[in-house]
């Protein structure tokens, strides 16, 4: 078995994978190891998700996350057409319902306009027009906005990765790094229990919610550390799969990290509720039993998550409780769809978001990354980073060739 390489990407979600086939693409020839510690690729955020090529609306201009999402809906939709990968674009619709919703939607067109992104104000009628069940005081309509199978987009990445000579290794974990002046080692466990050494002259970490252990596994300083916040979703029961034809997203509040719930037509021809956004006490609990002692204990230490706390506990108390009590999650619903009752809201799997918080309560708002001689992190990758990944790994690709000049 092959033990040294010139490139080890570690995380088989979509960023790390489309990182891998850009590295082959950008450096023929070099041998280039791609390592994921489950039994498959995109099994945790790649995997756990609404499936949205976002078109970019709510991100600052200028930043990361409004150039990254900009060209990467293009260019995901490009390697779907590409590789007969099927999507859609019903486009998104954002729906004021309150007078202050109408306040903050001027923002947001104000905000398409300054990214460059199509947008169309529908007043009452025209949404009603558009979208018979869906009540509200005016839209914006993002028609750019898709949806997707992002497994399916992260199979055919690393289909192309392996044909050109990319080696995947799954159910490997790495447990320990050393970096050196020459190298970097990682220790890695097999599932069975076998271990393997590897060598590599360079290390890219796309580790989602391990981010923060991979950083300090490599010696590298941080000022985060990893919240996971768990997102419900449910399913709308059958009989109203037609019941909407765009994405329908509430106006976000801008005072409040997460989007709201809102209701996708899925690839598959359901439609998803949700998610919400509570404190995760399992970087990845997904089921039902949402607690791990050593996830838990590193929240509850961690000084920067007890900052964050003080600044939005109201929220968080609100996303609880409607977790617990379905008639609350359902009236964030019928805000916009007043027919939908408990009823119709059926089980459908959770996903877990990995967030960085920063040491002063502070959440990331945009990707972040970390670095030392031979290594670069992902430290912190959130929505829309499924559809922003061929571009992030692009960037990646080019701070990888910084490093190798400044190596010699």
């Amino acid at each position: 078995m092959k033990t040294c390489y010139d490139f080890t990407v570690i995380g088989g979600g979509i960023v790390g994978t489309a990182t891998a086939w850009q590295l082959q693409q950008a450096h023929p020839g070099a041998s280039i190891l791609l390592l994921e510690k489950e039994a498959a690729l995109a099994c945790h955020q790649t995997g756990h998700n609404s499936g949205v090529i976002h078109a970019g609306v709510y991100y600052t201009p200028g930043s990361l996350k409004a150039d990254f999402c900009r060209r990467g809906a293009l260019a995901t939709m490009a390697f779907c057409d590409d590789n007969a990968i099927p999507y859609q674009q019903p486009g998104k619709l954002l729906v004021a319902t309150t007078e202050i919703e109408l306040q903050r939607m001027q923002a947001l067109q104000q905000r398409c306009a300054d990214n460059d992104i199509e947008c169309h104000y529908l007043d009452q009628s025209a949404l009603r027009r558009r979208e018979p069940h869906i009540r509200g005081l005016a839209a914006l309509d993002i028609p750019q906005s898709g949806i997707v199978d992002y497994r399916l987009v992260t199979a055919n990445l690393a289909r192309h990765f392996v044909d050109g000579g990319g080696e995947l290794a799954l159910n490997c974990e790495v447990i320990a790094a050393e970096e050196y002046p020459d190298r970097v080692e990682l220790d890695c466990t097999h599932r069975g229990g076998s271990k393997r050494r590897i060598e590599s002259s360079m290390v890219i970490a796309c580790g989602g919610l391990m981010a923060d252990r991979l950083c300090r596994m490599l010696g590298i300083a941080t000022d985060f550390a990893i919240i996971p916040f768990r997102g419900e979703y449910y399913r709308l029961a059958s009989a109203h799969n037609q019941l909407v034809k765009h994405m329908i997203y509430p106006i976000p509040d801008p005072a409040m990290p997460f989007l709201g719930v809102h209701l996708t037509p899925m690839i598959d021809g359901t439609i998803t509720v949700g998610p919400n956004a509570v404190l995760g006490w399992k970087r990845e609990g997904y089921g039902a039993l949402n607690i791990n002692l050593t996830d838990t204990l590193a929240t509850l230490g961690y000084g920067g998550f007890w900052k964050m706390a003080a600044q939005h506990w109201r929220s968080a108390a609100q996303e609880m409780k409607d977790s617990f009590y379905q008639p609350g999650y359902l009236k964030r619903v019928q805000k916009y769809c007043p027919e939908l009752t408990g009823a119709d809201l059926k089980a459908y799997p959770a996903g877990i978001r990995a967030q960085a918080v920063m040491h002063d309560g502070s959440l990331a708002e945009d990707f972040l990354f970390a670095h030392s001689a031979r290594t670069l992190q992902v430290c912190n990758a959130p929505s829309p980073a499924a559809t922003s990944a061929l571009p992030i790994g692009a960037y990646i690709v080019d701070q990888v060739q910084t490093k190798l000049t400044a190596l010699g």
